[in-house]
C-alpha cells in the first residue's frame, strides 16, 4: 500500500500508540483528581504539553490542549474578535481551511464585516494584501500559514511585523495546522497572537489538537465548567489523545531537520518525473516540502483517484473536509475549470520513501496511457 493523503491524516506512529496504551492502561487517572493515580495522570499531562509546546517553540503556559484544528480555529476566531476592542472588521482570505471561513461567517451574520483577500497564483497570501485590507478598525485577522491544498506558504512572521506596528490592537491568528513539523515554525518568532495546531497530522490520533495563546491575551473560556485548562476549555482532558500528541511532537521534532529534508527531496523527484513523462501535466502552487498538487487535464480527478486505488495508491483531490466537493481554493486561485476538475493532491510524511513516489509515478503515467481515449 502506498499512503500519500498524509494532509488529510497521518498513520500513527510507534511512539504515539505506546503513549496512548500508557494513559489508557498504566497512568488512567483523572488528572484533577488529588490521589496518587490522579497525580501521576497529572505528571503525564503536564510533560505531554511540555513536549508539543517545546516543538512549537512556546511554553507550555501558553498551550491549551482541544479537540482538533477546527476547534482551536473557531475558539480563536470567534472568541478572539469578540475579545478584541479595535473594532468590528476581520480580514481572512478565500483560500482558508473551512473551520476558518465558517467561522468568519458565523461572525459576520451577526453583524461583524469580514474582508475575504484573493490570494497569488500559489494560494499564499501577501503582505501587502493584508495592510491594503487593514483598517483602524480590523480586530482580528485569521491567515493560514501553509494552503493544505498547494502546499502555498503565506509569510506570517512579516505579516505580523507589519500588522502590530501599523495596528498594535490587532489580534493575529494562523492556522498552522499543515505547517506544525512541516516547515520551519517557531511561535517566538513567528509573531502570531493565535496558533493552532492538530495531532493527526503529525503521526498522533485524531481527536486531539491544540491552540497557541500569547502571554496577555485574555482569551474567553471556549467551553465553561471545571477548572481544566487553566479555566480555558471545561471537561476532563482526553490524556490518551494528548500523551500521544506530546510523543508524536517529540520525535517528530528529534528529526525535524532530516524529515524536512527527506520530504523536499521526495517531492522534488515526483516533480521532475511526473513532468518528464506527462507533457500536459501543470503543477499548482508549491512551497512546503510535503504537498504536491498537479492536474493532467482531461483526466478527471474521482477516475484518476480510482484508478490508483486500484493499485493501492491513495491520493486525494481537495482537503478532506470537502467530502469530494469542488476545491473552492483552487477556484479562488483563478485556474480553469479543466484544471480543477483534474486536480490531484498528493502529500508526504516523514514515512514516505522513493519507491512510494515511484509506484505514484508510475501510476499516473499507466493511467494517462489507458484513460486516454475513453476521457479525451
Amino acid at each position: 500500500m502506498v499512503y500519500l493523503d498524509n494532509a488529510a491524516t497521518t498513520q500513527v506512529c510507534p511512539e504515539a500508540a505506546d503513549a496512548a496504551l500508557n494513559a489508557m492502561t498504566v497512568s488512567y487517572g483523572n488528572p484533577s483528581s488529588t490521589h496518587r493515580l490522579g497525580r501521576e495522570a497529572k505528571k503525564l499531562l503536564d510533560s505531554s504539553r511540555a513536549s508539543v509546546a517545546k516543538a512549537l517553540g512556546c511554553d507550555s503556559a501558553q498551550l491549551y490542549f482541544t479537540s482538533c484544528g477546527s476547534e482551536s480555529d473557531n475558539w480563536a476566531i470567534i472568541n478572539g474578535a469578540q475579545y478584541s476592542r479595535a473594532g468590528h472588521h476581520i480580514i481572512t482570505s478565500r483560500v482558508e481551511h473551512d473551520a476558518v471561513l465558517k467561522s468568519a461567517a458565523f461572525l459576520e451574520s451577526t453583524g461583524w464585516e469580514v474582508t475575504y483577500l484573493s490570494p497569488n497564483a500559489d494560494g499564499s497570501v501577501s503582505v501587502e494584501a493584508v495592510l491594503d485590507a487593514l483598517r483602524e478598525d480590523t480586530a482580528l485577522i485569521s491567515l493560514m500559514l501553509v494552503n493544505n491544498e498547494t502546499g502555498a506558504v503565506t509569510d506570517i512572521a512579516s505579516i505580523a511585523r507589519a500588522v502590530h506596528e501599523r495596528t498594535p490592537r490587532a489580534i493575529i491568528h494562523t492556522d498552522a495546522v499543515q505547517g506544525f513539523m512541516k516547515v520551519p515554525l517557531s511561535a517566538r518568532t513567528l509573531g502570531a497572537d493565535m496558533i493552532s495546531i492538530s495531532g493527526h497530522k503529525i503521526h498522533a490520533p485524531k481527536g486531539i489538537g491544540a491552540l497557541y495563546v500569547r502571554r496577555g491575551l485574555n482569551l474567553p473560556p471556549y467551553i465553561h465548567g471545571g477548572a481544566q485548562e487553566s479555566g480555558k476549555r471545561a471537561g476532563t482532558e482526553p490524556l490518551p489523545q494528548i500523551a500521544a500528541f506530546g510523543a508524536a511532537s517529540q520525535a517528530a521534532n528529534n528529526g525535524i531537520e532530516q524529515y524536512v529534508r527527506q520530504m523536499s527531496a521526495l517531492r522534488e523527484y515526483a516533480v521532475r518525473r511526473l513532468t518528464a513523462e506527462n507533457s500536459s501535466l501543470i503543477i499548482i502552487g508549491g512551497g512546503a516540502p510535503h504537498i504536491l498538487s498537479f492536474s493532467i487535464p482531461g483526466y478527471r480527478s474521482e477516475v484518476m483517484m480510482n484508478f490508483l486505488e486500484d493499485r493501492d495508491i491513495f491520493v486525494s483531490k481537495s482537503s478532506a473536509c470537502k467530502k469530494g466537493g469542488r476545491s473552492h481554493v483552487l477556484e479562488a486561485i483563478g485556474l480553469k475549470s479543466t484544471v480543477i476538475d483534474s486536480a490531484i493532491r498528493v502529500s508526504l510524511s516523514r514515512f514516505t520513501v522513493r519507491t512510494d513516489i515511484e509506484a505514484l509515478c508510475n501510476g499516473v503515467k499507466a493511467a494517462r496511457e489507458s484513460l486516454r481515449t475513453s476521457l479525451r
